[in-house]
């Protein structure tokens, strides 16, 4: 292990990421897997998307976890008047230079947080793919760089249906994860009164302490794309997205881009967890939330309450885990 451990320096990493841990635990009662992939997405340069009910904290983790870095946070509450330019930025013209002037939008930022993004067209959202990707923005035929690191975080509510648009393909693939989370256990929603009542009056993010910089997010990600990978892991993942795109119940497999954000975040997980090399249990930690918004089932399976999320476990256990 410690011939491992020479190769990367992996305790800075270890030990400031369970720095943020501990910082959101403080708000976030449960949900550890939540803030896990979280994490992995950070470190895996990647953006997410969470999916739940309404009241479940997805929006104030978010503001827990940019409050817990020393960086710009924006947040955007989308709605369906809203506009491409309200995102992006648009051109004014200066009566007084007499010339336009480019006034950037709240996507040119470090964490921008985009509630309920479900709930504008296909055109707003759209808006979002070049930023996602390339991490920069095309305004009036001049391209602007968007500050580092850049992470997205979007919810958006499974069963209010009346105004919502659906995500187009495209842009799910572009989320690194889609974390779904559920209610909290009888036990959990005690501490979470308990919490409440002890914050009072108090804000939430008042209890929260900045202990990671926006220099150590990037050094950090530049040290994840290190990390250590076997050749027959390559072929595991490989397996695993292939048959989604051979399965009876999926009518849409996923993109090679599933197969990298398979590999980016098991390189994250491997990090968390201590070590500078993947084992398949990274993989398998990941798989789900990779999967589970780029595949689409087929109407039958969907009518019999079969979900994205039953498909991938059958897909898993149909695939020999490498040893």
């Amino acid at each position: 292990m410690e011939n491992f451990e020479n190769r990367i320096p992996l305790d800075n990493v270890k030990n400031n990421m369970a720095l943020v841990t501990s910082e959101l635990q403080k708000i976030i009662v449960g949900q550890e897997k939540m803030i896990n992939l979280l994490l992995i997405s950070l470190l895996a340069d990647g953006h997410v998307l969470i999916e739940g009910f309404p009241g479940l904290a997805k929006t104030i983790t978010a503001k827990l976890l940019a409050a817990s870095i020393d960086c710009e946070f924006k947040r955007l509450q989308f709605t369906p008047d809203m506009m491409p330019s309200d995102i992006l930025g648009t051109s004014i013209f200066n009566f007084k230079t007499s010339e336009f002037e480019t006034k950037k939008g709240p996507v040119f930022t470090n964490f921008l947080l985009i509630d309920e993004i479900n709930r504008s067209p296909a055109k707003t959202q759209a808006a979002l793919f070049e930023v996602m990707e390339e991490r920069q923005v095309t305004l009036d035929g001049t391209t602007y760089k968007v500050p580092l690191p850049n992470m997205i975080i979007a919810t958006q509510n499974p069963i209010d249906m009346e105004g919502t648009y659906r995500l187009p393909e495209a842009q799910m693939d572009r989320f690194l994860f889609k974390i779904k989370i559920d209610y909290p256990n009888a036990e959990e929603e005690t501490q979470i009164l308990k919490m409440q009542h002890k914050i009072g009056s108090g804000s939430k993010l008042e209890q929260i302490n900045k202990v990671l910089s926006k220099d150590s997010i990037i050094q950090f990600q530049g040290l994840t794309k290190q990390v250590q990978v076997e050749e027959h892991l390559f072929d595991f993942i490989s397996k695993i997205v292939q048959k989604t795109r051979k399965h009876k119940d999926i009518m849409v497999g996923a993109s090679p881009r599933a197969s990298i954000a398979m590999l980016e975040s098991s390189k994250a997980n491997a990090i968390l967890n201590g070590r500078d090399f993947i084992t398949p249990e990274d993989i398998i930690y990941v798989c789900e939330a990779v999967l589970n918004h780029r595949i689409i089932l087929t109407p039958e399976k969907e009518m019999e309450g079969k979900t994205p999320e039953m498909v991938i476990q059958q897909i898993i256990r149909t695939v020999d885990v490498p040893r």
